[in-house]
């Protein structure tokens, strides 16, 4: 049965009998927060790593510039799709390019992410009112925001808010979001296996097409400056999925010898072993409910082609059934950790794409609650080591693995909301 829990029920401390509500807790937390970054951003000096190559990529667009190999800055070319330069255009515009109004525009992005990424800890309910204090506690992701202002926190706040619609069930926004996030980093498709079978348990052939045209369409719209001049420069640029990252810079696979880490052998072994374990979770995990993985491509199928050959696509339900929240959570947070853990490099930044998942996935585990925190502020302290070592990059994917492996043997949620099934099975 599906499990129902309250997200607002109060907490009573241990001594005095004192309550307080998990949400009141955590505003609470959200506005010490928010000071904490006041202050960083006051006294902790400025990084300059990619800001100016931003800016400088931006002027090329602003001025006229459609080549996409032709937009540069001090750091390389611009290999994001089009929606990074209207953000950073507008950026810029509100900032006047300059550094401290940017940090500051940066820090009320991290309290908006972090308030929309509570909430969705709220409305699932897996780890306890006092874990929620660990969204706040990592030196590095402060420091991505407000020290570093790279597109990963847009793009992350985008992601993050296209899940907080997925709760709500708001499937055609959150496609469209999703896409916006896309848009900004492609990092945000390794979500992407995760979100379309959640869309295939969920919707019908209608609202499947209808989520993934909105969102295609918006990737045509935002990339046509680019796509009607220059669309094989763009296209190879901004959705270049075999680029090799520097071996210096890898925090999770500076143990292997450079050699390995930059051939095509290597690249082709993670990539083999993330659609494997993607697949092998998708299939005994997400899945086992309804019978395995090719049991919902196959009822999907066959109810897509009846629907299709008795013409009853355009007036069929896009939605079929209801999916609980922590299942659409557990779903794609853990999918895009498989991507993390895959990865054939992991720069600073690039932590910020799973960092505030961890609470939720090392809840999902069966571990003990102080194993829970051991692993928490390992991986913490492995992104604080700089340069990374041979020994801490070891270090982070071993924890890596570890959580892994607490995910594949915890038990399965079950998926749906228990009366939307009901009503489905009837039809």
């Amino acid at each position: 049965m599906a499990r129902t829990k309250s997200s607002f029920r109060s907490v009573e401390t241990p001594n005095n009998g004192f309550q307080i509500s998990k949400p009141v807790f955590a505003i609470l937390v959200l506005l010490f927060d928010a000071i904490l970054v006041t202050l960083i951003i006051s006294f902790v000096p400025y990084t300059k790593i990619d800001w100016d190559a931003y800016m400088s990529q931006v002027d090329g667009f602003l001025n006229g510039e459609r080549d996409y190999t032709e937009l540069k800055g001090d750091t390389g070319p611009l290999v994001y799709p089009a929606g990074f330069l209207y953000l950073y255009s507008l950026i810029k515009f509100i900032t006047g390019a300059q550094v401290f109004p940017a940090q500051i525009l940066f820090g009320v992005l991290y309290i908006i992410n972090l308030a929309i990424v509570q909430l969705i800890y709220l409305k699932t309910d897996v780890v306890p009112w006092w874990a929620i204090v660990l969204l706040s506690l990592s030196k590095r992701v402060h420091s991505i925001f407000v020290l570093r202002l790279f597109n990963d926190c847009f793009a992350m706040t985008f992601l993050h808010t296209s899940l907080l619609f997925l709760l709500y069930q708001k499937w055609y926004l959150a496609l469209i979001i999703f896409s916006a996030a896309v848009s900004i980093k492609m990092n945000v498709l390794l979500f992407a296996p995760s979100l379309l079978l959640l869309m295939l348990k969920a919707m019908s052939i209608k609202g499947v097409f209808l989520a993934l045209f909105g969102a295609t369409l918006l990737q045509v719209i935002l990339g046509l400056p680019f796509l009607v001049s220059y669309p094989v420069e763009y296209i190879s640029r901004a959705f270049n999925l075999g680029r090799v990252f520097i071996h210096f810079w890898s925090v999770n696979f500076k143990f292997v010898p450079e050699k390995i880490f930059v051939s095509k052998e290597f690249a082709s072994a993670l990539l083999f072993l993330h659609l494997l374990i993607l697949l092998l979770f998708a299939h005994y995990k997400w899945s086992k409910h309804e019978g395995g993985l090719l049991r919902i491509l196959r009822n999907w199928l066959n109810d897509s082609l009846s629907k299709l050959l008795s013409f009853q696509f355009v007036s069929c339900k896009s939605k079929i059934k209801t999916l609980n929240k922590e299942h659409i959570i557990t779903v794609m947070f853990v999918g895009n950790f498989i991507g993390i853990v895959f990865a054939r490099s992991l720069h600073y930044q690039f932590y910020s794409w799973y960092f505030y998942s961890l609470p939720f996935l090392l809840w999902k585990t069966s571990f003990p609650t102080i194993i829970r925190l051991i692993l928490f502020f390992g991986v913490e302290i492995c992104w604080n080591i700089f340069p990374s070592t041979l020994y801490s990059s070891l270090l982070l994917l071993s924890i890596h693995l570890i959580i892994l492996w607490g995910l594949s043997i915890g038990p399965a949620e079950y998926p749906y909301i228990q009366e939307e099934t009901s009503h489905s099975k009837e039809k």
